[in-house]
């Protein structure tokens, strides 16, 4: 097997895993960063509506650091580490000025400055856009400054298998070619996880179809831990019926949810933030209008935004105006756009510390969505997430590089081990016959969207994961029917699934353990939040058949539990 050195390997090009390889090859390391995708195509383009801020001068005068970490703990149900959100909102308005440095062309206000949108479960307004396509273009700026960086080398569309650790210590990556299907060890002495989501989990989720959970089936395989993996977070205005996403941004600009009836239906949920109330929350609001036959016909409700007028919705929300007219066949300007929930984010993610270091594996660590850094906590709020990818894949790669000047890791060979990966990979591609692994793909995502989705309880749980336990027995029985060797994407996709599989299995028995409702879990049967038994952060290794589950106290330094009132 043909052996490349380098003293980092970063697993994904989206905005964390690129901010990460700047910080790190800046400082004069060689870096290698390996996509699935071109970086342009990570899933970081796709989120729309802004990345939260507090500006000094460029804010609205009464808010503060404090009240951008207080919101961000409130809407995490308080199982925020507070010392992360307070990181997060202190580097918040440094992020967006360096990213501007760097070209992005954010939306301005009438006096220069730049401009500002609410957002859910925010006291005051402090998200930054560029549009509707803030994502996009924060992406396209960071992937032109890495770029221009001669140390970092870049492996699009490879296929990372899984991690080569000896005796806890991180060796390297085995890595396929997705173009010729050579497999290949990346030795290094660290390596960064972001690798993003896995909305691919659910049958209706806003995610990209790359988002299948590489990162953390990887990082359980080789034993690490994932941190608080039950809590999934639900958008609430998903187009319907392709799942779209119509971003936050839409109700920040002024948008309303309405019934058949016609009623701004969120007054009865949320009488005070309405249509801006969390996600979880206003998720579940629309599940219990459509349950109780106040949906239109199909399962959705309408977001209206006629009363903003045509101008100013193609202006402002333009990306929005376009999927609903090209996907939907809706004017926006003209009648309410179909929404329902879907799958959207994942607050749970390989558990590392604020310096984004993995306590498990010596010189593994993860950044951005891929990581539980416990910024979100039970929760997550809109325009955090662009925030975190770039402060905390900023931290990350600060912390990679101390990480490398202090340790000058193993010199093992590890062949063996990579060769054995390979080896374990390949039954794929032998197998005749079995199950076709698009059965098994089916019926994983219709099993989570049932029983372990927005609304959950102990009998669907635990029919659920009984069923996923016994999809995960097929693998071995698994095949594809493309055996060439040369672009053969259904052979990698049989390999998404086996990681979506092993990730399946933490969420369903951590989400059956977890007895309370607390942000996106929420249990009909347990339907209260409880911080005597359950103010802390569950952590999960996969041993074998089984999942281990232990305990983390909650960081705790301002701010109290209280009542989570919108």
């Amino acid at each position: 097997m043909e052996k490349l050195s380098y003293d980092a390997i970063v697993v994904g090009g989206g905005l964390a895993g690129l901010m990460a390889a700047h910080q790190i090859a800046s400082a004069g390391f060689k870096v290698a960063v390996i996509s699935k995708v071109f970086p342009t195509r990570s899933h970081s383009s796709s989120a729309e509506g802004g990345i939260a801020a507090y500006m000094p001068g460029n804010s609205d005068p009464n808010d503060d650091p404090d009240f951008m970490s207080y919101d961000t703990i409130k809407g995490g149900d308080y199982l925020v580490d507070q010392d992360a959100a307070q990181l997060l909102s202190e580097k918040s308005g440094e992020i967006v000025k360096i990213m501007e440095s760097w070209g992005t062309l954010f939306n301005r206000q009438p006096d220069g400055r730049v401009a500002v949108r609410y957002f859910g479960g925010q006291t005051y307004p402090r998200t930054r856009f560029v549009g509707d396509k803030t994502g996009m273009a924060l992406l396209h700026a960071l992937f032109q400054r890495v770029s221009g960086i001669g140390n970092v080398d870049f492996y699009n569309e490879w296929f990372s298998l899984d991690l080569v650790t000896d005796n806890k210590r991180v060796v390297g990556v085995v890595a396929m070619e997705m173009k010729s299907l050579n497999p290949v060890l990346f030795k290094a002495r660290a390596v960064v996880m972001a690798t993003g989501g896995m909305g691919m989990l659910y049958s209706h989720s806003t995610n990209a179809y790359i988002n299948t959970g590489d990162g953390y089936a990887i990082a359980l395989r080789a034993g690490a831990s994932l941190k608080d993996p039950e809590f999934v977070q639900f958008h609430p205005t998903a187009l319907y019926p392709s799942d779209i996403l119509i971003s936050e941004a839409a109700r920040g600009e002024g948008g309303i949810l309405i019934n058949n009836k016609g009623e701004r239906f969120m007054k009865r949920y949320a009488p005070k933030k309405m249509d801006l109330a969390p996600r979880d929350i206003a998720s579940r609001s629309i599940i219990t209008e459509i349950r109780e036959g106040r949906g239109f016909p199909g399962g959705y409700v309408g977001l209206d935004l006629r009363h903003l007028g045509e101008e100013y919705i193609k202006e402002r929300l333009a990306l929005a105006y376009e999927a609903a007219k090209t996907f939907s066949g809706v004017d926006a300007t003209k009648e309410p756009i179909p929404v329902r929930p879907a799958q959207h984010y994942y607050m749970g993610g390989i558990d590392v510390d604020i310096t984004g270091k993995n306590p498990d594996i010596i010189g593994l660590f993860a950044a951005g969505e891929a990581a539980c850094v416990s910024v979100h906590g039970a929760n997550r709020l809109g325009s955090n997430s662009l925030l975190e990818t770039l402060v905390y894949g900023r931290e990350t790669g600060n912390s990679v590089v101390s990480f490398l000047r202090d340790y000058s890791g193993s010199t093992s060979d590890m062949e063996k081990e990579a060769e054995k990966v390979v080896e374990e990979i390949y039954r794929f591609t032998k197998s005749e016959t079995g199950v076709h692994y698009g059965e098994v793909l089916n019926k994983l995502r219709d099993i989570m969207w049932e029983k372990v989705g927005i609304f959950r309880d102990e009998k669907n749980m635990s029919e659920g994961l009984t069923e996923i336990m016994k999809l995960r027995d097929m693998v071995p029985s698994m095949y594809v029917t493309d055996k060439s060797s040369v672009y053969n994407t259904e052979f990698f996709n049989a390999l998404e699934l086996r990681n979506m599989l092993d990730l399946a299995v933490v969420i369903g028995t951590t989400a059956l353990n977890r007895k309370e409702s607390r942000g996106a879990h929420f249990r009909t049967d347990y339907p209260e939040r409880d911080d005597q038994n359950w103010l802390k952060h569950t952590i999960a290794y996969s041993k074998g058949k089984t999942v281990e589950i232990t305990y983390k106290p909650v960081k705790m330094t301002k701010w109290k539990p209280e009542a989570r009132v919108y």
